[in-house]
């Protein structure tokens, strides 16, 4: 090869790279709310939380399909902590909307969860197996059925409060059995705990083969929909509020409340000069310089902790502001 032909090929192949980098960095940011579930008449015992366990679901394909960037529930859960809203609540569009502007967000995922048990209505009520003190009816323990799953997701626009994409995912169990065989059904009860949706245990049920095939529909769709959702660029700017020369480790004042999450990068940039208005006195323009970059490692309530990957020279009081 030529030494003209090489130089092509390495402009050509770091062109390349480039451009997976910026698509890599312009990857949309949702989350995924838990899904409402009371259309469902509630036939299990205990706290079994569905709409928790479908969301959980979710998060995990998309994660996997690799198309969006999905925030980790912790996030979620601190800011619903810290600001009031219901529960019921939060499938309203301009509710979730809200809470996704406060995490920093693209889009949001809501929904409702409408069937949950068997595929026979008259015996399942709206959308499941209905059961009381008394016992299962149905048969959910006694009687081997068909398992149907359905599911309504909506992708949010945080910033207009849009519904982008509507989707309705509903899975069916290939086989007939008992809905929860192997995970606690008997004839007289379903057990009391709660299931983790997301285990091999739940997926070898039929209920799990249906909840799963609804979940497959609805990422499907989510995917498809995803240019619909406007990118839009998340700026945060903090102070430092300590840092550990020993250790390279900062500690800057905001964190998950500000859409800080694990693995973004942070410029620590300080005022060199400021530039006043000689009438008023006030600063019209700060002229500052890059010292230090960190990558964030901890995400808490008010504070996040990064590693120092470049510089050394950092101060309590530094700004610092997100660059990837």
């Amino acid at each position: 090869m030529s030494q003209t032909a090489r130089c092509i090929s390495i402009v050509l192949l770091t062109a390349v790279i480039m451009l997976t980098a910026s698509a890599v960095d312009a990857k949309k940011r949702i989350a995924v709310l838990d899904f409402d579930f009371n259309a469902i008449q509630h036939w299990w015992e205990g706290d079994w939380d569905i709409g928790r366990g479908i969301a959980d679901i979710l998060v995990t394909k998309l994660v996997t399909d690799g198309h969006y960037s999905v925030i980790e529930r912790k996030q979620i859960e601190t800011i619903l902590s810290e600001q009031d809203f219901s529960h019921s609540g939060r499938v309203d569009p301009a509710t979730a909307a809200k809470i996704g502007k406060i995490l920093g967000l693209d889009g949001i995922v809501v929904g409702s969860i409408t069937q949950f048990g068997t595929e026979d209505k008259k015996t399942g009520g709206i959308g499941g197996v209905i059961g009381n003190r008394a016992g299962v009816l149905g048969g959910v323990g006694v009687k081997k059925t068909k398992a149907k799953v359905a599911i309504n997701a909506r992708l949010i626009d945080v910033n207009t409060a849009e519904i982008l994409a509507v989707s309705e995912g509903v899975g069916q169990s290939k086989r007939s059995g008992l809905l929860l065989g192997g995970m606690g059904a008997s004839s007289n009860r379903v057990g009391g705990g709660a299931f983790e949706m997301t285990s091999s245990n739940f997926r070898e049920t039929i209920l799990g083969e249906a909840t799963e095939s609804a979940c497959d529909s609805v990422v499907q769709d989510l995917v498809e929909q995803y240019t619909k959702l406007p990118g839009t660029k998340l700026e945060i700017s903090a102070k430092i509020a300590d840092y550990d020369a020993t250790e390279k480790e900062v500690t800057i004042n905001v964190g998950a409340e500000a859409g800080v999450a694990v693995g973004q990068v942070f410029a620590v940039e300080r005022v060199t000069r400021e530039i006043k208005d000689p009438e008023t006195g006030q600063v019209v323009r700060r002229v500052t310089e890059e010292v230090a970059r960190f990558t964030i490692s901890e995400v808490g309530k008010g504070y996040s902790v990064g590693k120092v990957t470049t510089g050394t020279d950092l101060q309590v009081g530094d700004l610092a502001t997100l660059v990837e």
